[in-house]
Formats: structure tokens, C-alpha cells, sequence
């Protein structure tokens, strides 16, 4: 596992697009896994600039999104499928059919998983997976379990992630309680992850996860096992972690 320091967001988040686009212009008909959330905007908004710049070249990417809320349609401002479009997808070449997000309206959870772990399988999987950390070691909507969860599957969403989400939404009673995610198995087969971090409200859970012990408790502590992670975090976030 490779730590790299940022000073800030700001430079977390340029560190951060450095890593994919040299993956794009390393491998130009790269598969690229993609996270939302507040962390990767500033990422999102790096690449856009330099794309717009004429340094990168989406036209033959592929992407595959590692969750989606079930029930909310591909026009609601908070499903994960609008926050791409709004922060990359619209911004960039990439060709809208070869951007994948699961199929948050689709009401048979076994058929959707089924589907959505055959396309990624049908890609070759993703060459780099971007992750963020959740306050409490979820990666994607692998929430803490008593194992874990290895294909594509329908979760429930716990107290902390509601909670955490809540404030995107006009009311506690409209967040979604389940989310389709990619698996802890699918997410170890990519060739590369990148996980960004921000903040010091996020310094213990890194430590847990990056330097504690593998738990399905920590999800994110799985990463410890893979070949080839880098955690680019700013000073703040690492605050807790030994890098010695």
C-alpha cells in the first residue's frame, strides 16, 4: 500500500487526477471504477479542466460506478447516476454508453446485481477503481458486517450512512434505506485502487483501516490485502496513522 501526503483538499484532489490520468493516457480504453460522494469532486473538477485544456482523452474509456441508491430514477438530483453526469460525464468526451451505473429503478434486486456483476465481468474489470472511506470503513455501501460481502449485492443502509446522507435530502424520511453496490470481492479485482480521503474527522477510521487489523468490521481494511492501492489523504486524515 502506497500512502502519498497532500497538504489540503485542493492538493489531495490534484494528487488524486494525476494517478487517472496517467491511467488514460497510459491505456486509453481503460476501465475505469468511479466513486461519488463530496470527496472525489474536487478530482472530478481537475480532470474536467484538464480535458477542457486538450491533456486527456476520454473517447475510448469505459466506466462502471460502484453504487447507486434502489428507488431513486436517473433524474433525481441525488442519485449517483445525475452526480456523474453533473461533475464529469457532461463535462468530458466519454461515450454516454460506455458510462455504467447500476439500475437504481430496477425493483428485482437479484436480477440487477446479477447484471450489473456480468458487465463489470464483461469489461475485464476495472484497471483502476477509485474509492472513497466512509466514517465507518465503508467502501462503496459495504457497510461493517460479519463477513464480507464478495459479488454485487442490495444492502441495507445503516443508522450512520442514512444519517450521514441526510443532509442532500429535503428530509430524513426521503434518504433511500438500501443501495445497489459493487461487492468487497469485486472491488479486490481491480488491477489498481486509488482511495481518497479528506479531513480530520476521517484520521481514526483511517487508521483503523489502513494500519489495524482485516475486518469485515472495517471493510475498507480488505485493501490491506490487495497488490496494488495507493491512499492519497491530506495531512489532516492521516493525522492518526503511523507512516513509519
Amino acid at each position: 500500500m502506497r500512502i502519498i501526503e497532500a497538504n489540503d483538499y485542493k492538493d489531495m484532489s490534484r494528487k488524486a487526477a494525476n494517478i487517472i490520468s496517467a491511467q488514460v493516457i497510459m491505456k486509453p480504453d481503460s476501465v475505469l471504477g468511479l466513486a461519488t460522494g463530496s470527496t472525489p469532486i474536487g478530482l472530478y473538477e481537475q480532470l474536467v479542466e484538464w480535458y477542457k485544456k486538450g491533456d486527456l482523452d476520454f473517447s475510448k474509456i469505459s466506466t462502471v460506478n460502484l453504487d447507486e441508491y434502489k428507488g431513486l430514477d436517473r433524474e433525481n438530483d441525488q442519485s449517483y447516476y445525475y452526480f456523474m453526469h453533473d461533475h464529469l460525464f457532461n463535462h468530458v468526451n466519454i461515450r454516454p454508453e460506455c458510462t455504467n451505473v447500476p439500475n437504481g429503478m430496477e425493483p428485482d434486486a437479484e436480477k440487477e446485481c446479477r447484471r450489473y456483476e456480468a458487465l463489470i465481468d464483461s469489461l475485464g474489470g476495472a484497471d483502476l477503481q477509485l474509492l472513497g472511506l466512509g466514517h465507518n470503513g465503508h467502501i462503496g455501501f459495504n457497510e461493517p458486517a460479519p463477513v464480507f460481502e464478495k459479488m454485487t449485492h442490495c444492502v441495507d443502509l445503516t443508522e450512520s450512512t442514512i444519517e450521514a446522507n441526510k443532509r442532500f435530502f429535503a428530509s430524513a424520511d426521503e434518504v433511500p434505506k438500501q443501495a445497489y453496490t459493487m461487492g468487497i470481492g469485486t472491488i479486490m479485482k481491480a488491477k489498481k485502487i486509488l482511495v481518497v480521503v479528506s479531513g480530520e474527522d476521517k484520521a481514526e477510521i483511517v487508521a483503523k483501516a489502513f494500519s489495524g487489523d482485516v475486518t469485515p468490521e472495517v471493510p475498507a481494511s480488505i485493501l490491506q490485502m490487495h497488490q496494488d492501492v495507493t491512499v492519497v489523504a491530506d495531512k489532516a486524515a492521516l493525522s492518526k496513522l503511523s507512516l513509519s
